[in-house]
């Protein structure tokens, strides 16, 4: 294994790199639709009283959706700098790029009917009596 070139001082400046990725993610338009939605489920875990193990899946689910968004990104950006003009390879690209994350979206949607929608249900079973 090689360490040359190892330093603490290196690996803080990638956090730095990261978080600055982070807030350049936070200009995408889908990333604000995503955190609105997001916190729509925070909020219904709050009410609804899920379990521990509950916000476990609704957190690796959210972060998936917002990673996904992220690599989807990183690929358009890039896409758009390796070919500036319309190519049919690049939209192939960004089309499968888009497909993960409409696949994590739909995946965190059927996982929020999973743990919201009994819930839901009992709850208003219960207002009906």
């Amino acid at each position: 294994m090689n360490n040359k070139g190892f330093t603490f001082r290196k690996r803080i400046a990638g956090f730095k790199y990261a978080f600055h990725g982070i807030g350049l993610l936070c200009n995408e338009h889908n990333v604000w639709l995503h955190g609105i939605i997001g916190l729509c489920v925070v909020v219904a875990g709050f009410l609804l009283d899920i379990s521990a193990m509950e916000w476990v899946v609704v957190v690796i689910v959210c972060g998936g959706v917002f990673a996904a968004e992220a690599l989807n990104t990183a690929i358009e950006k890039l896409a758009d700098v390796v070919s500036p003009e319309y190519n049919e390879a690049i939209k192939k690209i960004k089309d499968l790029s888009a497909g993960g994350v409409l696949l994590m979206a739909i995946t965190a949607a059927i996982t929020g009917l999973i743990l919201f929608l009994p819930k839901l249900i009992a709850l208003f079973e219960i207002n009906k009596s």
